[in-house]
C-alpha cells in the first residue's frame, strides 16, 4: 500500500513511488461506506463499481450466447464441431435429454485423476487459492446489455461442475454474481440433465458478458454444457449511461485517497457492552480531547489504553498485572514467518494496520512466489508495477488467466520481466491473451534460469508465436504447450537445447507439427522424460511410437486420438517392455489396438494406475478381467464406447469387478465406483 494514501510521510518515498499506483485504501473506504450508492470491489470482494443511480429499466429479456470470447480448455479441436466451446452458442439443442452428446461443450478433464498423475504440478503461492478453486472457465457474450436477474446453465451430462458465475460490467470490472459454498461443493453431481439457475446477487450492473468457472473434482466423468441463458431487464439510453459510467470511473480513480476514520462517540449505546466499554464506564472515563477528539481518542485506544487499565485496577481480588505484550514485540523474523502464511490479499490488508506491519508486509522474502491466477479479475498493469517494487527476490510467477480484457499491456509485462525475470525458475502464462511475439522474445532473453514454462492455450490462430528465442533457454525441466500453435522447427530447436526436460505437454499442438519428427528428437536429446502428453497430436504414426519406446523413464504417456493406423505392430509391446515405470497410459480411440496388445497390457502393466481404453472395439470381458488381475495398482479404467463390454449383461459383471478389484470403471453410459 502507499503511505501517501494514508497521508503518512515516508522518508523513503522515492523507493516506494511505484507502490502508490494502486490505491487499495480507496477501495476499502468505498466498500465500507455502504450508505453510498457506489460499490468498490478490488481486493476486498467480488464486487465491481455499481451504477450511482438505478438505470432506466426496459423490458424483460431472455437471451442465449451469441459468441465465445475465451476458454481454458475444450475436448474437441477448433476445426471440428464435436465437444468444442462453440457448441455453447445459441439455444439448447439436447436439453432436457441426458447423455454424452458431441454437440455440447466439454472440457479436457474430470475428477481428481489429473491431480494424481505424475505430471501434476503444485500451485504457486497456494495460500491464495479459494476453498473451492477453479479448474476451467469459459467467457461468453450476448447480444443485448441487461441488468441480470437470472443466469441459467443447461447441463446435459454429469452436472455439478459450476462453482462461480461472473458478469463483466460497462465500467470494465468483474462482479461475482454467484459462488458455490463448501456445502455445495460436497454435494454429489446429479445423474440427469438440469437447468441450473442459482440465486444470483441483486445488482444494478449492466452487462452482456459472463464468465462461468468450473471445478471438476467431484465429477464422475466429463461434464457437458448445452447452452447458457442470461435473463434481465434491458436498459434504455445505454450509450449515455456507458459514457457517464466511464466519466465517473475516471473521477473516482483520480479522487484523493484520504481515508475517512470510523466514527467514534462516547455515548453508551455506540460504545457497546464489551469488557473495555464496561471498564471505561466503571472508571467514569471522560477524556477531554478538544477539536481533534476522534483522532486523539483513536490514538489513546491504540497506544495507551492497556497501560491505563492496568494502572486503574478496581477489582481488589484481581491477580497481579500481566506485563503488556504486543504482537510487534516479537522478533522481526518471527513476524515475517507469520506473514508468509497469508494470501496476497491479506498481505496488502496487513500493511494498513501500522507502519511496522507495512514495513514487514513489503519485505521481498514474502514475494519469492507470486500467483495472480486466483486474482485474474483484479490483475492489471498498475498492480504489476506495484509488485515489481516488492518482488526483488521473485523466483516463481503465475499470471495464468490474467489480462483477458486488456488490463495488462504487453509493454508493462515486458517491463516487469525485465526488472524481475532474471531469477525466475517457474513461469506460468496459461491463457494469457496479452502475449505477443515480443513478449515471448523477452521471456527467452531475460528468463534464462527457467526450469518450468507454461504457455497453455496462448495462441491457436496465426500468426504463430515466435518461439525461436526460447531456444536460449537451457535448463527447462517442464514445458507445457497445450493447445498452443507453433512450428515444428522452432520446437525441435527448443528440445535440442533443453536436454534436462522431464515433463512435456504437446496436446492439441496443431496440424502443422510433424509429431514423428518431434518424438525422434525426444528419443535423441530428451531421454530423461518422465511424462509426455500427445493427446490429439496429429501426424504421429507407428514410426513415431518406435521412438517413444526409447524413453525408458516414462511414467505417464497420453496417446489419445493419435495412431490412426489399423495396427500398432509391436510398438505397444516394446513400449511396455522398455518403460516398466509407466503409471498412466491413455490410449483413447487408438483403433489399431488389438486383442494381442491388450494381453501385453495385462502381462506387463504391473505399475499402471490409470488406463484409458475408450473406443476399443476389440475389447472383451475376458481381456478386461485379465487387465484387472494383471495390473494390481490400477485405480482408473475408462471403457467408454467399448460396446462389446458395456452392453447387456456385462454391466453387472463389471460392477462386481469394480468392487472386487477396487477400481473406478468409467463409461459414457454409467459409472462404477470402486467402493
Amino acid at each position: 500500500m502507499s503511505l501517501r494514501a494514508y497521508n503518512i510521510e515516508d522518508p523513503s518515498n522515492d523507493a516506494e513511488q511505484p507502490d502508490a499506483l494502486v490505491d487499495f485504501t480507496a477501495m476499502l473506504r468505498q466498500q465500507r461506506n455502504g450508505g453510498r450508492q457506489r460499490e468498490y470491489g478490488g481486493w476486498f470482494g467480488c464486487g465491481s463499481k455499481m451504477q450511482p443511480e438505478p438505470p432506466d429499466q426496459g423490458y424483460y429479456l431472455e437471451q442465449y450466447v451469441l459468441g465465445v470470447l475465451d476458454f481454458s480448455s475444450q475436448y474437441g479441436i477448433d476445426y471440428s464441431i464435436s465437444y468444442t466451446a462453440a457448441n455453447i452458442i445459441g439455444r439448447p439443442t439436447k436439453y432436457p435429454a441426458y447423455g454424452d452428446y458431441p454437440e455440447t461443450y466439454t472440457m479436457r478433464t474430470y475428477g481428481d485423476w489429473w491431480l494424481k498423475a505424475p505430471s501434476a504440478t503444485r500451485e504457486i503461492q497456494a495460500q491464495n487459492m479459494p476453498k473451492v478453486d477453479t479448474h476451467d472457465y469459459i467467457v461468453v457474450y450476448f447480444e443485448e446489455f441487461v441488468v441480470p436477474t437470472e443466469v441459467a446453465i443447461f447441463e446435459t451430462f454429469n452436472p455439478g461442475a459450476v462453482v462461480r458465475i461472473w458478469a463483466y460490467g460497462i465500467t470494465k470490472n468483474w462482479t461475482c454474481l454467484w459462488e458455490a459454498t463448501d456445502n455445495d461443493a460436497k454435494l454429489g453431481p446429479g445423474r440427469e440433465a438440469r437447468r441450473f439457475a442459482p440465486p444470483i446477487k441483486k445488482t444494478t450492473i449492466i452487462t452482456k458478458t459472463l464468465r462461468i468457472d468450473f471445478n471438476h473434482s467431484r465429477l464422475f466423468y466429463y461434464t457437458e454444457i448445452d447452452a447458457i441463458m442470461l435473463c434481465g431487464r434491458t436498459v434504455s439510453r445505454i450509450h449515455n449511461l456507458m459514457g457517464r459510467q466511464r466519466l465517473q470511473h475516471r473521477q473516482v480513480a483520480s479522487a484523493p485517497s484520504t481515508p475517512t476514520p470510523p466514527p467514534l462517540t462516547s455515548s453508551s449505546e455506540e460504545i457497546g457492552d464489551g469488557p473495555i466499554s464496561c471498564k471505561l464506564r466503571t472508571l467514569k472515563f471522560q477524556p477531554n480531547c478538544g477539536q481533534d477528539g476522534a483522532t486523539k481518542l483513536h490514538e489513546f485506544i491504540n497506544n495507551d489504553l492497556t497501560q491505563f487499565l492496568l494502572e486503574n485496577q478496581v477489582d481488589e481480588t484481581a491477580e497481579a498485572p500481566v506485563p503488556r505484550l504486543c504482537l510487534t514485540d516479537l522478533p522481526f523474523e518471527i513476524l515475517l514467518r507469520i506473514l508468509s502464511y497469508l494470501d496476497l490479499k491479506s498481505l496488502f490488508l496487513v500493511g494498513r494496520v501500522s507502519r511496522t506491519f507495512y514495513d514487514i508486509s513489503i519485505h521481498p522474502l514474502l514475494y519469492g512466489e507470486l500467483s495472480l491466477k486466483p486474482y485474474w479479475h483484479l490483475a492489471s498493469s498498475e498492480l504489476l508495477c506495484t509488485l515489481a517494487s516488492r518482488a526483488t527476490m521473485l523466483r516463481k510467477l503465475d499470471l495464468s488467466w490474467c489480462g483477458g480484457m486488456g488490463n495488462i499491456s504487453p509493454t508493462e509485462f515486458k517491463k516487469f520481466l525485465t526488472q524481475r525475470g532474471d531469477n525466475l525458475t517457474h513461469l506460468r502464462l496459461s491463457s494469457c491473451k496479452f502475449l505477443n511475439a515480443s513478449c515471448i522474445e523477452t521471456v527467452g532473453i531475460v528468463c534464462d534460469n527457467l526450469t518450468e514454462l507454461s504457455l497453455r492455450n496462448c495462441a491457436t490462430d496465426p500468426p504463430l508465436l515466435n518461439f525461436s528465442c526460447l531456444a536460449n533457454l537451457k535448463n527447462l525441466e517442464r514445458l507445457d504447450l497445450f493447445q498452443t500453435a507453433f512450428e515444428t522447427e522452432l520446437l525441435l530447436s527448443m528440445l535440442e537445447s533443453n536436454r534436462k526436460l522431464k515433463h512435456l505437454n504437446l496436446a492439441f499442438c496443431g496440424v502443422s507439427v510433424n509429431m514423428d519428427d518431434v518424438v525422434e528428437h525426444l528419443a535423441t536429446y530428451n531421454t530423461q522424460l518422465i511424462t509426455l502428453d500427445l493427446w490429439k497430436a496429429h501426424f504421429l504414426t507407428t514410426r513415431g511410437l518406435q521412438f517413444i519406446t526409447k524413453l525408458h523413464q516414462l511414467e505417464e504417456l497420453d496417446l489419445g486420438w493419435c495412431l490412426r493406423e489399423s495396427s500398432l505392430g509391436d510398438g505397444l509391446l516394446k513400449l511396455l517392455t522398455n518403460c516398466p515405470k509407466l503409471r498412466k497410459l491413455f490410449l483413447s480411440a487408438v483403433r489399431g489396438t488389438t486383442e494381442r496388445d491388450l494381453m501385453h497390457i495385462a502381462a506387463l502393466g504391473k505399475n499402471l494406475e490409470q488406463l484409458d481404453l475408450m473406443g476399443m472395439i476389440s475389447l472383451t470381458h475376458e481381456r478386461v478381467y485379465d487387465i484387472l488381475v494383471g495390473c494390481p495398482k490400477l485405480q482408473l479404467l475408462d471403457l467408454s464406447f467399448c460396446d462389446n463390454v458395456v452392453d447387456g449383461e456385462g454391466f453387472d459383471e463389471l460392477a462386481e469387478w469394480a468392487r472386487r478389484f477396487n477400481v473406478d470403471i468409467k463409461s459414457s453410459r454409467f459409472h462404477l465406483a470402486r467402493h
